[in-house]
Formats: C-alpha cells, structure tokens, sequence
C-alpha cells in the first residue's frame, strides 16, 4: 500500500522532478550568477530564512493581502447580494461593476499612487479593488441563477426574508460566490508583488527588486517560489473552506 502511494506520488510530480533535475543541470554546466542551480537557490532559501529576511517581508506582503482580500471579498459579496434582491439596486449598480471588472488590477496604480500616495493604503486598496469587483459580480450570478421556485416555496411556508437568504440563497448561490473568491486568490499576490515592486519598500516584490539591482538570481528566484507557494496556498484555503462551508451550510 504505501509503495504504491509512493510510486503514485513520483509519477503524478514526475514533471516537477524533471524540471528540477533539468534546472540542476543547466545551472551546473552554465557556472553564472545569472542561473543558479536548484540546490544554490534552495541554500539561498535557508539563509534568508535564517537571517529572519523572509519571514519579515512575507508578512509584510500577507498583511496586506489578507486585509484587502477580505475587505474586498465580504463587500463584494454584500454587494451581490443586495444587486441580487433588488431590481433597483442591480440596475444601477451592474452597468458600472460591468464597466470597471474588466480594468487589470494595476491599471489602477499609477491613479492610486496619485490619490492616495507611496504608503500602507495603496497595495491593500489595490488588493481590494482586485478582489470586490469579481466577487460582487460571481455573487450576483450566483443569487440570479437560483430556481425562483424554491424562494416561493420557502415564502409559502411562512419563511422571513432573512432565513431565506441565510439558509436558501446564499448556500445555493456559495458554489458561484466561493469560484469568485477562489479565481481571485492568486490574483491578489500577483497584485502584491507589483505593488511592491513599484512603490513598497518592504514585501516580496520590494525583495525581488532589491536583488534585481545587485543581479541576485538566486534571491529573484526564492522570492517567485514564494510567490507560487503563497498563491497555491491561498487558493486551496479557499477551496478547503468551500468544501467545508458547503457541506456544513445545508
């Protein structure tokens, strides 16, 4: 059994193995500071964890994000739900969501930078930016493409409006909602990482633009496999805490 797992495991990551093998070689042969080996970065990686380097602008950057995502994210949903009960409120407010959504996150920056300067504020409006307009529109579809018919039978049985949209709406709508959250997760850091890069002196955009001044490949690269690793994270979190909503909610 557990030879099997493992064997499973290698064939499935076998790409991943591959790849590094192949980063491995190459960095070898090609003997530059502009390629460093897999093993040099992962050396890299444990003295920039050691020094305290990474964990201090790490949280720097997952401050930011988790006060933007999750101002960005409730609001949204807020948002759709109101858009989605009221006529009058989803005709005045959809034409413009519609009109922002489709505006790259750091379109925005150079505007930001301007209204609300270089500090704090502007990677976590940014984030929030990145995160409301998605969410509000997944919400607002989510509420839309519920069956009419089960609000009326829930309205027959003397239901109030709250305990229809706590225990009907928002857990037939929460699949369509948690793929908004879920869509937007690995956006967010990339939204942090430029922020960072441009106009934050701490984080890891602001660690990846150091380096990239005192041609440190091997930094560069430490800071895009925590980059990768934060979004992969991220976005299973949200998956972890559909799976769990969803199953608890009905």
């Amino acid at each position: 059994m557990v030879k099997k797992y493992i064997l499973n495991f290698l064939l499935l990551n076998s790409p991943i193995f591959l790849f590094l093998m192949i980063w491995e070689l190459a960095g070898r042969i090609a003997q530059t500071p502009l390629l460093p080996s897999f093993s040099n970065v992962i050396i890299e990686f444990y003295h920039l964890l050691y020094s305290g380097i990474i964990i201090e602008n790490l949280s720097h950057s997952f401050a930011r994000v988790a006060i933007g995502y999750l101002l960005g994210g409730l609001l949204g949903i807020v948002v759709g739900i109101l858009m989605g009960m009221n006529v009058m409120i989803e005709k005045s407010l959809k034409p413009l969501i519609s009109l922002l959504l489709p505006i790259p996150t750091l379109g925005w920056l150079p505007l930001m930078m301007l209204w609300i300067g270089i500090n704090e504020a502007l990677p976590i409006t940014l984030i929030f930016i990145c995160a409301f307009f998605p969410v509000a529109y997944a919400t607002l579809l989510g509420i839309k493409e519920i069956p009419y018919e089960y609000i009326n039978t829930a309205k027959s049985l003397g239901a109030s409006s709250w305990y229809i949209l706590i225990r009907v709406m928002l857990p037939l709508a929460a699949p369509t909602i948690f793929t908004g959250l879920r869509l937007e997760a690995g956006m967010v850091w990339k939204t942090v990482l430029a922020s960072e890069m441009f106009a934050i002196p701490t984080g890891i955009g602001s660690m990846m633009i150091q380096a990239e001044s005192l041609i440190r490949v091997d930094i560069i690269m430490v800071s895009l496999m925590l980059l990768a690793f934060m979004s992969f994270s991220f976005e299973k979190s949200i998956y972890w805490l559909e799976h769990y909503v969803t199953k608890n909610w009905r």
